[in-house]
């Protein structure tokens, strides 16, 4: 099987890469959520990535070449002189994150926190680390090899300490 890179893709590209990746054959992922805009007549639900500036691609990384010559495409996010995989639960859980339909939004890296396990709902089995803001629970899930993470609210009841 193949594994899951990222990619470094020019501002506002991630859509368009991500249909040419497809167009090509290779399987490309852009977590999208729904963010509220305000303009001075109105206020507007747009779509935006969780990850600005990345796509995901799953490809055999022998046979890079297609991928890097694709229109927006800057470069493969790398450690070192070759590509790095991201890390397989790291992307199962991004990609259950989004089909849950949850609440999700961007969320600074973290390397300190609680981590976490919830016990409970359509995230079963998940581990993160947990923060509070504004009295809300919510559980960072991050992708190492970017430092970016993302976070989706949970009910306190659904979680339980990860020692």
């Amino acid at each position: 099987m193949n594994d899951w890179y990222a990619l470094r893709v020019k501002s506002k590209h991630e859509k368009a890469v991500a249909e040419s990746l497809r167009g090509k054959g290779y399987e490309a992922f852009v977590p999208m959520y729904a963010s509220r805009r305000a303009w001075s007549d109105r206020v507007k639900v747009v779509e935006l990535p969780l990850f600005s500036g990345y796509v995901f691609c799953r490809l055999d990384i022998g046979a890079r070449l297609p991928v890097l010559k694709t229109p927006g495409v800057v470069s493969f996010v790398s450690l070192g002189a070759q590509p790095t995989p991201i890390e397989a639960q790291e992307m199962e859980a991004i990609q259950e994150i989004v089909r849950a339909g949850l609440r999700v939004g961007p969320w600074p890296y973290l390397r300190e926190g609680q981590r976490v396990e919830v016990t409970q709902g359509a995230l079963k089995g998940f581990k993160g680390i947990l923060l509070a803001v504004k009295n809300e629970r919510r559980l960072v899930v991050s992708i190492d090899l970017l430092q970016r993470s993302v976070a989706v609210e949970v009910g306190r009841e659904d979680l339980r300490p990860v020692l």
